[in-house]
């Protein structure tokens, strides 16, 4: 029988949920409020916690926090039912590594669904590493980057975000790694003046989010959605465990770590020393190369942001780009530029 701790202040919806539970044919144990959960857990191990988020003594997050920084427990399938809503607050829950996000009020049979697949899940990992000791402990041999990818790809939290929304701000906790599987996303950091400056362009295939895998260090920039986005998020600690267990994917992975510091000090040298046509020619080939755009799409891309890259007035963007029009290089329609001539962009001087 699975032992299941219940975290949740409200007294009637604990007793209802814990019937419920029980009925399926789990151990219940329960916990009015978060310190107490986190010494039930440690003292005698749950196969997996349901947790609320807001309660006395300790929330949610520092229950999931405390138990993921202890030996014994951080591994325990852990579910956050809550009726916190905002996305913010599911995305907060997943960054600190939840594997779930139930919100109030939920249909018995989608708890019980949310568990059995976690459970089940659980059970999987074991399995492997009872059978295949020598794997990677998180269920899979990885032995180069596109199996990294893979692995996102198969075991990641998926997350959608639509158009202009953030991904993440700064100052959260970065406690997840995400590869892009649809969409683009910008990183972006403010200036003294609170002017937005964009310091990278991020799309399909690309990862997202890294920061320490040795200290849990906030996220120093933001992300947003510059189209509707799909990622996939695997925590640090599997993220530390793969690159830890696998040489030839951790060299891979610096490969690519390299070529955006590469990639970033050519920015910065156009920035400061290109002119502005040679700024704007080279920002929309970088936009286009990101978004894989050519003749066939149009790049929708707010003008603000191809100036925060470009380094350059708005202003002279534009007007930048209506000579590019005018030259036969560009499209504009609407709000979307289209590339007509990509090589005479890259001779721009």
């Amino acid at each position: 029988m699975k032992k299941i701790l219940l975290v949740e202040d409200d007294t009637s919806l604990r007793e209802n949920m814990a019937e419920l539970l029980e009925l399926s044919g789990f151990d219940v144990r329960s916990a009015s409020n978060g310190k107490m959960a986190v010494e039930m857990a440690i003292k005698d191990r749950p196969d997996l916690v349901l947790c609320d988020i807001m309660m006395p003594e300790m929330d949610g997050y520092g229950v999931l926090e405390a138990l993921s920084t202890t030996e014994s427990t951080r591994y325990i399938p852990f579910i956050f039912v809550s009726a916190k809503t905002e996305r913010q607050d599911v995305r907060r829950g997943m960054n600190l590594g939840a594997d779930d996000y139930l919100t109030k009020p939920f249909e018995e049979e989608e708890l019980l669904s949310a568990i059995n697949c976690r459970l089940e899940k659980a059970e999987h990992m074991e399995r492997v590493l009872v059978e295949h000791p020598k794997k990677v402990q998180w269920g899979e041999e990885i032995r180069n980057l596109n199996e990294l990818k893979n692995f996102f790809d198969d075991h990641g939290q998926i997350f959608s975000f639509k158009r202009e929304e953030t991904v993440y701000a700064k100052g959260e906790h970065s406690n997840m790694v995400y590869l892009i599987l649809k969409g683009v996303v910008k990183s972006c950091g403010l200036d003294e003046e609170g002017k937005e400056l964009i310091t990278s362009i991020y799309s399909e295939d690309d990862f997202l989010g890294f920061t320490s895998l040795t200290d849990h260090l906030p996220y120093q920039e933001y992300a947003v959605a510059l189209e509707d986005v799909e990622l996939a998020g695997i925590s640090k600690e599997k993220v530390k465990a793969i690159l830890e267990d696998n040489r030839n994917v951790s060299l891979e992975l610096m490969d690519v770590i390299a070529g955006d510091l590469e990639n970033i000090k050519k920015q910065l040298l156009q920035m400061a020393y290109s002119s502005v046509r040679k700024k704007t020619a080279q920002t929309l080939l970088m936009y286009a190369k990101a978004m894989h755009r050519d003749k066939d799409g149009g790049l929708k891309i707010a003008r603000s942001d191809l100036a925060g890259v470009a380094g350059i007035a708005t202003e002279s963007l534009i007007r930048t780009l209506s000579d590019f029009k005018h030259e036969g290089l560009i499209a504009i329609e609407n709000r979307n530029i289209i590339v007509l001539d990509r090589e005479a962009l890259e001779q721009v001087h």
